[in-house]
């Protein structure tokens, strides 16, 4: 097949992901071994596993539905520009660390005890690598140079914005907003280029 087409398949997989990780809830909730299992809780160190596992978990269908178009919306692009290897990597990294700083921020600053789940801090990271790397922006920032404190302050604003707008109740802010911020930073980077010089026998007919 093309590199075009095998490059969509990171986003098949990780919506299969989300359905067996659904349906896995549902039978771990039986037993009560659901939070346990799916969702991340201060303190982190208690079950490691779920800086990993809640970034595919849910809430409800709503939940689920919802980063699922999302991911797809702004997963899609980034996938056609990546390995399936750098996209996942890059999925459940930006998923883990927008958690825990949800579960951090919560706690240190504000003195909440909190637990969260679901990809929406990978999905907001998507969508910031996928603003930061586009051909646009990538072409203002090569006319334009700009000292790195403003990119920086350029940054912070655009989360801060995205974040506020998109927020709902029961929404972790927090993830949204380091998520978001993670990618900005990596599309401005360029983390997932992949170089296009590959040798011929790596496309597969």
């Amino acid at each position: 097949m093309s590199r075009v087409s095998a490059s969509g398949s990171p986003i098949v997989e990780t919506l299969v992901v989300f359905l067996l990780v659904a349906v896995a809830q549902t039978i771990a909730g039986l037993v009560g071994a659901m939070v346990g299992l799916f969702v991340l809780t201060p303190p982190v160190t208690e079950n490691p596993w779920t800086i990993v596992t809640s970034v595919y978990a849910h809430d409800n269908l709503g939940h689920l539905f919802s980063n699922s178009v999302a991911l797809v919306l702004f997963g899609w692009p980034v996938a056609r520009a990546t390995s399936r290897a750098r996209f996942h990597a890059f999925f459940v990294t930006t998923g883990a660390l927008a958690g825990v700083s949800q579960i951090w921020v919560a706690g240190a600053v504000f003195g909440v005890n909190a637990a969260v789940l679901g990809a929406s801090g990978a999905v907001f990271a998507l969508l910031g690598y996928l603003l930061a790397a586009n051909p646009i922006a990538e072409g203002l920032a090569s006319s334009v140079q700009l000292p790195q404190w403003f990119v920086w302050l350029v940054f912070l604003a655009m989360a801060a914005v995205v974040t506020v707008a998109t927020a709902s109740p029961r929404a972790a802010l927090i993830a949204h907003f380091v998520g978001f911020l993670l990618g900005l930073v990596a599309g401005r980077a360029r983390l997932l280029k992949v170089d296009d010089r590959r040798p011929a026998e790596s496309v597969v007919a």
